[in-house]
């Protein structure tokens, strides 16, 4: 009979280094048979059984069916099991607040998209509320067959840092106005397009490279890089704040703080918009109709768009000079629009270096992936421990 009586902290130290294997391939790469495991990490069969059942005894792994082999023999096709248990990962954005909660290897239980009742660009009370309510509801909605709660991954719309003197220059802890952390649950904090890096890498068009990337246009701007295989996250946490770039920036003008996402962000473009429409015409009402306009051929609107890409890609130019990572993926509600990209392109490759620009697959969900993928590392860590040096 299995018995799962033991503390975790002895289940851990008493599993073998093939047992931990097993474990760290299902968590990577989802289902797979024993003879799948045996060739992957290059155990033998006897070596195999054991470690199965070392997983086995704890509910970490189960079996869920079986598949004809060439010669006749049927293989058990395992995964991660119930024991392992799950995470919760949240996108606390500027317009809308995400919650995926899934399982270590991935599978989806529940989700939810929550939108706020207007744009933020600072964490706020709203947001700190929605992530409260969003959290309970996920919370009140566990079944047994999701197994515990192992860590809760939250995206923030700010630098995150830990060094408790900056903290309130960041504004983070905004996020516990009205949000109170679960006990005893891992709590983990990430920048949002940190967060959306991640996810382009694991998931997305970045995958297997290690240089790149993700530069994000919406209400916000930001950047998260990746060079050499690993997120850059800067002394401050600041890496990547690219709405920190000096602007204006010419004669007779002096740079003001946080001014190029003033003059780039979503609110900012729709107010040019509407300021120089056409008065024989109503103007759009948010840059989803705008963008709409533009692909039925409204002339105004692709002068708009037209003017946007381009500044777009000068930002994207400086990104480039300044760590030359060769691909650049755009992100946010109007940096990974398609009219944008082959006219940010062209800015690009006339001020900067010859450079890789495609627009994100993974769209909105970048940055919950993101996070869900940073709590779901930790947590297999905490079951197995980390992988050796």
């Amino acid at each position: 009979m299995k018995s799962a009586t033991l503390s975790e902290t002895d289940i851990r130290a008493g599993f073998t280094a093939s047992a931990r294997a097993v474990f760290r391939k299902l968590f990577a790469d989802g289902p797979a048979t024993r003879p799948q495991l045996c060739a992957a990490l290059d155990l033998s069969r006897p070596t195999m059984s054991s470690s199965i059942a070392e997983l086995d005894r704890v509910f970490y792994v189960e079996k869920i069916g079986e598949i004809q082999g060439a010669l006749g023999r049927k293989a058990g096709m395992y995964r991660l099991g119930p024991g392992a248990g799950h995470v919760i990962a949240v996108d606390a954005g500027s317009t809308h607040v995400r919650l995926r909660v899934s399982t270590l290897d991935k599978r989806l239980l529940h989700h939810r998209v929550y939108r706020l009742a207007s744009h933020q660009r600072q964490l706020s009370d709203e947001i700190s509320q929605a992530v409260a309510d969003e959290v309970e509801a996920a919370r009140a909605l566990t079944e047994k067959s999701w197994g515990k709660l192992r860590a809760l991954g939250i995206a923030l719309p700010s630098r995150v840092v830990a060094d408790e003197a900056q903290k309130a220059e960041t504004g983070q802890e905004r996020l516990f106005s009205h949000f109170t952390p679960p006990k005893g649950i891992p709590l983990l904090l990430e920048n949002n397009v940190n967060c959306a890096a991640i996810a382009e890498q694991s998931h997305g068009i970045a995958k297997g490279r290690s240089d790149f990337a993700y530069v994000q246009i919406g209400v916000k701007i930001g950047a998260g890089l990746v060079l050499g295989g690993r997120l850059i996250r800067g002394k401050s946490g600041g890496a990547g704040e690219i709405s920190h770039l000096p602007y204006p920036w010419a004669p007779g003008l002096t740079p003001e703080n946080v001014a190029l996402e003033n003059y780039i962000g979503a609110d900012a473009l729709l107010a040019r918009v509407k300021a120089a429409w056409p008065k024989r015409g109503k103007p759009p009402a948010d840059t989803a109709e705008l963008f709409a306009l533009a692909e039925q051929g409204n002339e105004a609107a692709l002068d708009h768009v037209r003017r946007h890409a381009e500044d777009v890609g000068a930002i994207v130019a400086a990104c480039v000079g300044l760590i030359d990572p060769g691909l650049i993926v755009l992100g946010g509600g109007i940096g990974g629009n398609a009219l944008m990209l082959p006219l940010i392109r062209a800015t690009v490759n006339r001020l900067s270096y010859p450079t890789e620009i495609a627009a994100s697959v993974l769209g909105p969900d970048a940055t919950v992936l993101g996070i869900e993928k940073i709590a779901a590392d930790h947590a297999c860590e905490l079951l197995v421990g980390s992988l050796p040096a």
